[in-house]
Formats: structure tokens, C-alpha cells, sequence
């Protein structure tokens, strides 16, 4: 018995990289999968059908069970396409994990739109027009399901040079904190993935060119995390944001420290006040 079994799965981008390896650990565990994979290059230039088919090809040589899907994540029209797969070919979706992603980086001065737009719809507008049609259908369906969106340590915690990237990756953490209230009502599950792994589209940045490096963030050491938040063993969970990779798994917050009220004036503070108070360790900022 798999953790997954009966369960069928949605993953976009899932042909290569952290998204084939999440479809193989998955499909190890019994979930049926629809492998979206638009074929293009890291830019997002370009398309082509082998990718998807290719893990398709791998998950049922393993015994299990896929179905490619060649949509563009970043049209209404794709994502509707999408759910349509899977409901042509297994009848359900119990699952969605957006992981279709482009790179165009640069530092920001450099930033031009033809290098801003792109990843902001690849990402951000491709996480919703995925996820609202699969959503809308957990809804209605009475059953919910479970829903994975991938951020990133660039949105969440910043990263040179990727402002476009990281900008995209903050709003997909947001979209996603939203979507889980929303979600619970409907027994529909939402959560934020942060992982760090070795993919195409990291696979030039610094220190990743080391090969105890490359070995200890393969991107297979990310998928486990994946499967346990989409099976029940995570059912009394939502909303939750994870850093995964290198073997590690982490919670990550967004905290608000305690600070100070002021009552005097009718709270209204002065600047000087304000520059007193910021100086860490003192009131509004945290040791360290």
C-alpha cells in the first residue's frame, strides 16, 4: 500500500528536474500524475512535447500510472486544459503542485520588462491560472484536496539579482497563505514550498559547481516532504511554509515581534522616539 494510492496528482513543469522527481516519488507511492511540461528552456523560449513524455514513459515502466499534458501554465486557457487531463484521464484530482518555473535574471538596474513579465506570469499569474480551476473543482466536489504552491528563499528571504524572480516568489507565498483560509471551509489544503536543490534553473549559481554540493542538494531529497503534505498523514495541517533541501526541513515564518505600544499623545510617536525605540536589542528590533 502507498501513501498516495487512489490519489491523483497534478504536477506542472514536471518534466525534468525537481518536478520529474517529485512525479517519480509520488508515483512510487500509488497517486496517478499528469505530467504538464510546456518543453521550453529555462527562459521559457521554446516547446516541445519530450519532456513530459519522457517521465510519463519512466513512471509507467516503474508500474505506475501518468498522462502528458503540453499546456502553458500561464493561460486561463492552460490551466483549464490541465484539470481537464486529469478529469479525462482518471476521472478526480486530489492534488496540484506548481512547479513550472522560468529564470531571467539580472540585477534590477539591468531589469528590462521583456525580463520582468515573463517571470512574473510564468509564476505568479501561471500559479493562479493553474490553481483556480483545480481549486474551483476541489470545491465542488466535496472532497477537497491538497494544493502545493513553490516560493522561494529569493521572495522569502531576498537574493541578488532576482528581483523579477523573487517578486513572483513572494506573491506565490502570499497567494497561497490567502488560499488556505479560503480552503478550509472546503477541506482544501495549501502549502508553501521553499526547497534548495540542484535544478537547471540553479545550476549556475554560486557554489552549486561543487560536487559534494551538487550531491548533498539533489533536487530527489526535496520530493519526500512533497508526498507527506500531499497524503493524509498531513491532514490536520494547512497553510504551512517549508524550506526543504540538503536534508533538512524547516518551518518558515513570517513573525512579528512584540514591539511597544504608545499610549501617550494618543499614540502618536516622533521620529527621535521611533530612532530610540529601532536600535536592536532595545524595543522594536530583536537581539541579533
Amino acid at each position: 500500500m502507498g501513501l498516495l494510492d487512489g490519489k491523483v496528482i497534478v504536477i506542472t513543469g514536471a518534466g525534468g528536474g525537481i518536478g520529474r522527481e517529485h512525479a517519480l516519488h509520488m508515483a512510487n507511492e500509488g497517486a496517478a500524475l499528469v505530467i504538464n511540461d510546456l518543453g521550453g528552456s529555462r527562459d521559457g523560449s521554446g516547446a516541445g512535447s519530450a519532456m513530459a513524455d519522457q517521465v510519463v514513459d519512466e513512471i509507467k515502466a516503474l508500474g505506475g500510472e501518468a498522462v502528458a499534458n503540453y499546456d502553458n501554465v500561464a493561460t486561463v486557457e492552460g490551466g483549464e486544459a490541465i484539470l481537464q487531463t486529469a478529469l479525462d484521464a482518471f476521472g478526480r484530482v486530489d492534488g496540484l503542485v506548481n512547479n513550472a518555473g522560468i529564470l531571467r535574471d539580472k540585477s534590477f538596474s539591468k531589469t528590462t520588462e521583456d525580463l520582468w513579465d515573463p517571470v512574473i506570469t510564468v509564476h505568479l499569474k501561471g500559479t493562479y491560472c493553474v490553481t483556480r480551476p483545480i481549486f474551483n473543482y476541489m470545491k465542488e466536489s466535496g472532497h477537497g484536496g491538497v494544493i502545493i504552491n513553490t516560493s522561494s528563499t529569493s521572495g522569502l528571504n531576498g537574493n541578488f539579482g532576482q528581483c523579477n524572480y523573487g517578486a513572483a516568489k513572494a506573491g506565490i507565498a502570499g497567494f497561497t497563505r490567502c488560499l488556505a483560509l479560503e480552503g478550509k471551509k472546503y477541506g482544501v489544503r495549501c502549502f508553501i514550498l521553499a526547497p534548495v536543490a540542484l535544478t537547471r534553473l540553479t545550476e549556475d549559481l554560486p557554489g552549486f559547481d561543487n560536487e559534494e554540493m551538487q550531491k548533498r542538494l539533489a533536487p530527489g531529497l526535496v520530493s519526500p516532504l512533497l508526498t507527506f503534505l500531499a497524503s493524509d498523514l498531513s491532514q490536520e495541517m494547512t497553510g504551512n511554509t517549508f524550506y526543504c533541501g540538503g536534508g533538512r526541513i524547516a518551518e518558515m515564518k513570517v513573525v512579528t515581534h512584540t514591539g511597544i505600544t504608545k499610549d501617550e499623545e494618543g499614540g502618536l510617536w516622533s521620529p527621535e522616539e521611533i530612532a530610540q525605540a529601532m536600535k536592536p536589542g532595545e524595543i522594536l528590533l530583536p537581539e541579533g
